[in-house]
């Protein structure tokens, strides 16, 4: 070990050897610059110098530092207004109300993007409707640039910072133990209204979970009841309406009719922000909507016929039972669309049935008569549709089994067409999306279609098949008509005459109007009637026990004049609860005045 003196010698030898020499030049010369009061640099670069300090500035906490990082996004003015009285007047809990098509999600990205930049979120989780999840991950991504992830294993609750989820998988064993023992700087609830219902488990979730901030997004923070209002806010902020009793003695006449409403609209605006279609900021493009009538070949009415009157004939055999024919009124709708998805469903009907059954020579009778059809009548008028339209068209079928023969019927008519559909997972369905935006023409999708995606760079839609349910078909108009669509929509539904594709759409168009309707009234409307039976059950027990088309028109008519007696109820109550109505508006009216410069 050396001693100190050894450790001095050799430091010393080293010094002897190593030659250092002290620059002070630029000493000298910052010293002549200070006695002469400079020149410090030159004039260009200090005003570069200048301006990069006043970029760099944040002149105000209600100023929005989030747009200089979104270079490819453009927001509505509706849109910022949001999110800043978010930030600055609500502290990041709100409910996001304002109406179908006004881009909630947009306000929501802009607000999380926003705490994102500020450090004041770091851990977030939004949960959505399962269907919806890939759409949200996709905006957060490519809109704003937020490492946003899907949910898919139990790590990745902890693992990952910015989680997207469907409430179904968050609330149920194992995950809920691990969502619930995390803490949340902020929490998104899309389609909210879900949670209007304090004894609902879905509510209970939410209460339970540990949040900082919070957004609940939804464009019927109320419905048939106050008490539904009342919930959400106490969900959001416990206390900001007072207790219930409290709430009910100063606020409540009747579950729709409020009082004290300039009161009560004031509270309502502390928590919740309401932009309407009807204010002016958002013009929305038309619907134009073209039905197409189609008489079937010979030989495709042939089959048809010959399917009705199997259908028919096992639901007398059952006795009228139509929960144990039910499945068998698809083979009907199947004709309408194409051979190729009534061939698959009778070849598998076939197979199940014994082999000593009467049935299975009544089967392949029907399989036979598909032999004998060469041609579609409805993908012969596909073709030409999309052949005069000469733009992206989006086709919806309701069958794998029809979407593989159009997509084939296309390619041989030297139309570039690709598939979307529920089978294929979130890469190639992003893939597909990007064939169609940047190489195809046509989309074949299937009902998959419907949900998740937004098309605004296509405003062309065939629906090459309806579905029984109009809340599907608004659905898939949805996809390509909302904010954003520069172009008005142009909607093609074809129909087959004399089969139930015609009664179908003599019900949506011309019995509930479905495409006049706005989707408030429409969702109501159905959820009044489907309270005794699902709509799709009801017609197939009309289709079948009907003697003839003018008995089945009779019974259409019977089924219109009950939908027009809903759509007179809901409107009655709107006039009832005009209160209800006029007090959230005037949280819509609260927010425009205020935003005025």
């Amino acid at each position: 070990m050396q001693t100190s003196n050894e450790s001095n010698e050799r430091v010393r030898q080293l010094n002897d050897h190593v030659q250092m020499h002290f620059d002070r030049e630029w000493f000298e010369e910052l010293h002549g610059r200070a006695l002469g009061n400079g020149p410090w640099d030159g004039w260009t670069m200090y005003k570069l110098a200048y301006e990069t300090e006043q970029a760099g500035l944040i002149r105000s906490f209600d100023e929005l530092q989030c747009l200089t990082h979104l270079p490819g996004l453009v927001p509505m003015e509706h849109q910022l207004e949001t999110a800043r009285k978010v930030l600055v007047d609500m502290r990041g809990r709100a409910i996001l109300a304002d109406e179908v098509g006004l881009g909630k999600t947009i306000e929501a990205g802009l607000i999380l993007k926003e705490y994102l930049i500020r450090g004041l979120v770091k851990k977030a989780l939004i949960l959505v409707p399962a269907s919806l999840v890939l759409q949200w991950v996709r905006e957060l991504n490519q809109k704003f640039g937020i490492p946003a992830v899907a949910q898919k294993k139990e790590y990745m609750w902890v693992q990952n910072d910015i989680v997207v989820a469907s409430m179904d998988t968050a609330k149920r064993d194992p995950h809920r133990e691990i969502v619930l023992g995390l803490e949340y700087d902020l929490l998104i609830v899309d389609e909210a209204h879900k949670l209007k219902n304090k004894k609902t488990t879905n509510y209970q979730f939410i209460n339970e979970l540990r949040k900082k901030y919070c957004l609940l997004l939804t464009a019927t923070p109320v419905q048939n009841d106050l008490k539904e209002l009342y919930n959400l806010i106490t969900l959001l902020k416990p206390g900001q309406l007072g207790g219930q009793t409290s709430f009910q003695a100063n606020f409540v006449v009747d579950k729709r009719v409020p009082k004290n409403e300039e009161q009560l609209q004031q509270e309502l605006s502390k928590v919740m922000i309401r932009n309407r279609r009807s204010d002016g900021n958002v013009n929305f493009t038309k619907r134009i909507v073209r039905n197409i009538p189609l008489q079937l070949s010979d030989e495709e009415q042939a089959l048809y016929d010959g399917v009705t009157h199997f259908v028919k004939g096992r639901y007398e055999e059952a006795g009228g039972d139509l929960g144990s024919v039910l499945s068998l009124v698809t083979l009907q709708r199947e004709v309408c669309s194409s051979r190729d998805a009534v061939f698959i469903t009778l070849v598998n009907l076939f197979k199940k049935t014994a082999e000593d059954s009467p049935l299975r020579p009544k089967i392949w009778e029907l399989v036979e008569l598909i032999r004998g059809i060469k041609a579609n009548t409805k993908a012969e008028k596909t073709m030409e549709l999309v052949q005069d339209i000469n733009d992206k068209v989006i086709i919806f079928t309701e069958y794998r089994a029809s979407q593989e023969y159009l997509l084939q019927y296309l390619k041989d008519h030297k139309i570039t067409a690709v598939p979307y559909r529920g089978g294929m997972n979130r890469g190639k369905k992003d893939w597909m999306m990007d064939l169609f935006r940047n190489r195809a023409q046509v989309l074949v999708a299937t009902e998959a279609g419907g949900e998740g995606i937004n098309l605004q760079f296509c405003h062309n839609m065939i629906n090459f098949d309806l579905p029984w349910n109009p809340m599907r078909v608004e659905q898939r108009i949805g996809r390509v008509h909302r904010l954003g669509q520069k172009e008005d929509v142009n909607i093609f539904n074809l129909s087959t005459q004399g089969t139930i594709e015609e009664y179908i759409l003599s019900l949506l168009h011309e019995k509930i109007n479905m495409f006049e309707l706005v989707i408030g009234e429409l969702d109501t409307i159905l959820e009044r009637f489907e309270k005794k039976t699902s709509l799709e059950s009801h017609l197939a027990k009309m289709i079948l026990s009907s003697a003839s088309q003018e008995d089945m028109r009779r019974q259409l008519d019977d089924l219109g004049r009950s939908f027009t007696m809903l759509k007179s109820e809901v409107e009655q109550e709107q006039v009832e609860g005009a209160g209800l109505q006029r007090m959230l508006n005037a949280v819509g009216q609260t927010i425009q005045t205020e935003v005025q410069p």
